[in-house]
């Protein structure tokens, strides 16, 4: 840290701070452009000229912070399936809530806005049809799957803790992979057509289904 009683080192240190939080910011810009062009043009559309387009800027700054559109790429796709991730996860910040709850919040967290969303699945599905191809898509998208179903089989390992019922690692990760292919479903059809559906069916759809499979209400918490 810069000795405050050195206005110069103060001076030299906001500027650095100033134009590393600017750089970020340029950087960010520029994965929110390509994710606006794979949204609306899909992946072939997304150039590199289309992007520069989009965000306002130059090809040749782009250049500056991505070494190759491959890359840029990679980073959108990271960032659209860590906002799917965290949008879910700050449902989770309930004081009181007992660990029914919590799993019952966290499914309706993700079978419903912002989470369900024409354009997420737009970009979801663009990139996950090239993840086969891309190493370092297919790693991002590997990384993000398994966060999410690490974060399933805590809540999952919670209630039944609660309900006294003991469950080996085997069990909570099979219980886990379930729950996620039921939240991928439901998802899916609610992005794909939602307008079919009441709103809120697709998370008590959900909430239902994992109630079977364990065994337990989980919404019980709240008539009590």
């Amino acid at each position: 840290m810069p000795d405050p009683s050195d206005p110069a080192a103060m001076t030299a240190h906001s500027r650095r701070k100033f134009r590393r939080e600017g750089e970020e910011r340029r950087r960010q810009d520029l994965i929110e452009a390509t994710l606006d062009c794979v949204a609306e043009r899909g992946l072939p559309g997304a150039t590199v000229r289309a992007i520069a387009q989009r965000a306002g800027v130059t090809a040749g700054l782009i250049r500056h912070y991505f070494p190759g559109k491959e890359e840029l790429l990679q980073a959108a796709y990271a960032e659209i399936v860590g906002r799917m991730t965290e949008q879910a996860k700050a449902a989770l910040a309930m004081e009181g809530a007992g660990p029914r709850r919590r799993l019952a919040t966290f499914l309706a967290a993700n079978l419903g806005p912002p989470v369900v969303d024409t354009r997420v699945f737009s970009l979801w599905a663009g990139f996950i049809g090239r993840a086969h191809a891309d190493p370092a898509l297919s790693v991002a998208h590997r990384e993000g799957y398994l966060d999410f179903r690490d974060e399933v089989e805590a809540l999952v390992a919670e209630v039944l803790e609660a309900e006294g019922r003991a469950a080996g690692k085997t069990q909570l990760r099979r219980h886990a992979i379930a729950i996620n292919a039921i939240i991928d479903g439901l998802w899916i059809e609610g992005c794909l057509a939602g307008d079919i559906f009441e709103p809120g069916e697709l998370a008590d759809i959900g909430i239902a289904t994992v109630e079977a499979l364990l065994e337990l209400d989980l919404r019980e918490e709240e008539k009590t």
